[in-house]
Formats: structure tokens, C-alpha cells, sequence
């Protein structure tokens, strides 16, 4: 474990406590939550061809990949946790970063838990509804039970919170390698009638791009161990080395895990039910069908985790920079767990809860995700220009943000004229962190009355939760 760090004038920092393993684990465990037992429905039902849905799979995985190598260059160069937040900071200033901080309080990171949560909650339920949709309010209740309990855990210890993303892990991989082995076993027994007429379906460009946020979203969270880069132990090889371990091993799973599913599951099944999972289970195995609804159950308890994890340390990056309540930046003065972050993350989670429709979020909040992600790449072009001397351990070579830019412009701008609903509330909500930056960070002669209100509220939550403030490694604003 990492010695714990004192600052210039002993104020307490983190303690780099994750592991390479445990980082391949956070990857690993983040990206397989409730995507690959969910979205392949939200793929299909967008193509209508099972070709071009697995082509999608392998080139959603592909994209990831190319955007986790732009990433472990800016986490590598910008050693700050944080994410996204960090980058967009130290390249464009506070502003674009408040912004992006604005959007994953209030969109990216409740509907990424609120989507996991649900997921889990529709699997815990499906066994006891086998001929039909389980009842929205049970699943609701369990998502909202998970995201509770797992809260909890985080608040409570950093070391249980990687056991338990390291032990989920290991479960959801063990279900979906049953999957895969039991769906080629399937095939080679001559079961192809489902692969006939394979590029037959639907191929408009507006169509193609949603059902890339289906798969995509599957792959979210190649970039979550960013956000913990200050806590990982010699974040400049572990970094990239996290990644070249678990991307390549994501996306051949998900490919074979669809091969498996389309052999399987009917083309009118995989369109009328999203628990595509329970279908395999029940068709292959019989009695045993309760074991893959168990597995995945566990697999989205894990993801939410992973989420919720990363989430606190976003918010309180952007409280120890000023652009979030300071409150944020408290961690526990022993078991250093964010806990007023971890509850606040909960809470704007369990309110997303109001909706069921799970492919409605993802489609939602996916413009928004991936606009702030390529102006974090573009934001690394920006710096190799501005600053040519700030060390980068990792350079990939210009293609690559190059080529994923160029995919991220087709998510972005094709759906705003295809969903332009959509489009305008998420870009509505983004300009509305403007009046919000300059009015809460910007004003700085704010009247008396307002910083005892908030004094009281810091003081009171210091007593309440046992916490302190925690010195980042490393300033923001030394890199800007």
C-alpha cells in the first residue's frame, strides 16, 4: 500500500491504495455493469440486422480503445483525478470545466447509475415474472435498494469497496464465459437458422448512430480509472498497462457474448425483451436458468460500484477547485471515503429513478457524455500545441484522437438532427451552468449572510460525517 502523504503544512492526502489489479478490476468491472445484458436489444432494435450489430460491437469496442489510449496520455500528463474535469481545466480554463462538471451532476453520472441500478433491479425480478414484464415499481425499489446499500459501502471503507469490485468481477466474467461457450456450443451443433439473412435490416445514418449509443454505452467506463489516477499506485505504468489489459479483453467478450445471444435468442424475442440473458438461461439450461439472472444481478451490483466510486472523486476534484460546495471535498478523517460526496451522488441517482425506460436514458444523456469526451481529446491537441513541454510519459500518435474525433462529430451532430428534442434539452442544460458559474463561482463579493449559510452547512456536515478536507496532490491551477 501507498504511504499516506502529508502537504507543505501537513494537511492530510490520499493514500494511493489501488492497485494495478485492482485497476484492471475498476475497468473491467465499470464497463461490464448492465450493458452487455441490456443493450444488445437497444443495438438490434436500431438496425434490425444481426450483421451489423456485431460489426457495431466490435467497433464500439474499437472507438473505446482509441479513446482510452487519448486518455491514458492526458492521465498520464495531467496526474489529477478527476477525469474529463481535469483536462478540460488545465486546457481550457475554469469555465468549459464547470460546465462539464455542470452536465455530470445533474445528466452523465445519476442516468449512468440510475441505467445500472434499473438493470440490476430488472434482473433480480425477472425469474419471478417469466411470461411477462416484472412490475415497474419492484424494480424500481431494488435500484434504488442498490444504490443505497452500495453507498453505504463506499462511505464506509475504500479497501471493501475494491473488494467488492474486485469479487463482482471475477462473477460477471465467469457468467458471460458460460454464455460464450454455451452459445458456440450451440452453434456447432448447426443451430445457424438465426444467422440467415444476416445483413438484411435497417441502415439509415440517423438509426446507425443511436444504436451506437447502445453499444457504446456498454462500453462506458474505459475512462473511469482516470478519475482515481491520484489514488493508484505509480499511475504512469499502471495506467496505460490497466488498459492495454482490459480493453482488448472487453471487447472480445462482447463480440462472442452477441455471437452467442443473436445464435440463441429469435430476432422478435431480442426486439420485445431487453433481459436477453433470461432468455439464453431459460432455452439452454433448463433448470439452471435461475443461475444467469444471479450472475447478472451480480455483475450490475459491481458496475454501480465502479460508478459510484468514481462519481464522489469527480465532485470533489471540482469542490477542492472552487466549483463545487465545499462540502464535496470532505473526506473521512480515517477511512478517507468522501461520504457528503457519496450521498449527494446517491441522492441526484435515486431521483433519475423516476423513469423505467432504460434505452429513453441511455439515448438521453449519451450527446452530452460524448461531447464533453471529445473536448477533453481535443483539449489534449490543445496542449501538445500551448504547452510542448509539459512531460507526457505516454504520446500516442496523432491518428489516433484524430480518427476518434472524427467518430465522436457522427454521434454528436447526427442525432441532433434526427433527435433534435433530445438535443435541445441537453444543450439546454449545458448553457444553463453559465448564469449558475458566474452567479455561485465566478462573484466573489458575495454578501456576509450567504458565507455563514454556508459556513453552518460545512461545519455541520464536518461534525455529522467525521470528515475533513483532503489536499489534492497536485493543483489544477499549477497546469493552467
Amino acid at each position: 500500500m501507498g504511504e499516506e502523504i502529508k502537504g507543505e503544512e501537513g494537511n492530510v492526502t490520499l493514500k494511493r491504495k489501488i492497485t494495478l489489479f485492482n485497476g484492471v478490476g475498476i475497468i473491467i468491472g465499470t464497463i461490464i455493469g448492465s450493458g452487455i445484458f441490456i443493450s444488445p436489444t437497444g443495438v438490434f432494435l436500431y438496425t434490425g440486422s444481426v450483421a451489423a450489430s456485431l460489426i457495431i460491437w466490435l467497433v464500439s469496442g474499437l472507438l473505446s480503445t482509441l479513446g482510452a489510449l487519448c486518455y491514458a496520455e492526458l492521465g498520464t500528463s495531467i496526474a489529477r483525478s478527476g477525469g474529463d474535469y481535469a483536462y478540460i481545466y488545465t486546457a481550457f480554463g475554469p469555465l468549459p470545466a464547470f460546465l462539464r462538471m455542470w452536465i455530470a451532476l445533474l445528466i452523465i453520472r445519476p442516468t449512468t447509475q440510475a441505467i445500472v441500478a434499473l438493470t440490476f433491479g430488472h434482473y433480480v425480478v425477472k425469474p419471478f415474472f417469466p411470461e411477462c414484464e416484472p412490475p415497474a415499481n419492484a424494480v424500481k425499489l431494488l435500484a434504488a435498494v442498490c444504490l443505497c446499500i452500495l453507498t453505504a459501502i463506499n462511505c464506509i471503507s475504500v479497501r471493501w469497496t475494491m473488494r467488492i469490485q474486485d469479487v463482482f468481477t471475477a462473477s460477471k466474467l465467469l457468467a458471460l464465459v458460460i454464455i460464450i461457450i454455451s452459445g458456440l456450443y450451440y452453434i456447432g451443433i448447426g443451430h445457424t437458422e438465426n444467422f440467415k439473412d444476416a445483413f438484411a435490416g435497417e441502415y439509415g445514418a440517423g438509426k446507425v448512430a443511436v444504436a451506437f449509443y447502445s453499444g457504446l454505452f456498454a462500453f462506458g467506463g474505459w475512462n473511469y480509472l482516470n478519475f482515481v489516477t491520484e489514488e493508484l499506485q505509480d499511475p504512469y505504468k499502471n495506467l496505460p498497462r490497466a488498459i492495454w489489459i482490459a480493453m482488448p479483453m472487453v471487447t472480445i467478450i462482447y463480440v462472442m457474448a452477441n455471437l452467442a445471444y443473436f445464435a440463441v435468442v429469435s430476432k422478435m424475442e431480442m426486439m420485445s425483451n431487453s433481459a436477453v440473458a433470461v432468455i439464453f438461461g431459460d432455452r439452454l439450461f433448463g433448470g439452471w436458468s435461475w443461475l444467469i439472472p444471479v450472475f447478472v444481478a451480480l455483475s450490475t451490483f459491481g458496475g454501480v460500484n465502479g460508478v459510484l466510486f468514481t462519481s464522489a472523486r469527480l465532485f470533489a476534484t471540482g469542490a477542492q477547485e472552487g466549483h463545487m460546495p465545499a462540502f464535496f471535498s470532505l473526506f473521512h478523517i480515517d477511512k478517507q471515503t468522501p461520504i457528503p460526496s457519496l450521498i449527494f451522488t446517491c441522492f441526484f441517482s435515486l431521483l433519475m429513478l423516476t423513469t423505467s425506460n432504460v434505452f429513453e436514458l441511455i439515448n438521453y444523456f449519451s450527446q452530452t457524455l460524448w461531447l464533453s469526451v471529445g473536448a477533453s481529446v481535443v483539449g489534449m491537441l490543445w496542449l501538445r500545441r500551448t504547452k510542448p513541454d509539459m512531460p507526457r510519459p505516454i504520446k500516442v500518435n496523432l491518428a489516433i484522437p484524430y480518427v476518434f474525433l472524427v467518430a465522436i462529430a457522427c454521434l454528436v451532430f447526427i442525432p441532433a438532427f434526427t433527435q433534435p428534442k433530445d438535443t435541445a434539452i441537453g444543450l439546454g442544460i449545458l448553457l444553463s451552468g453559465i448564469p449558475v458559474y458566474y452567479l455561485c463561482v465566478k462573484w466573489q463579493s458575495k454578501p456576509n449572510s450567504y458565507h455563514r449559510f454556508s459556513g453552518c452547512i460545512l461545519r455541520f456536515l464536518q461534525k455529522l460525517c467525521s470528515c475533513i478536507y483532503v489536499d489534492s496532490l497536485e493543483k489544477l491551477s499549477n497546469g493552467n
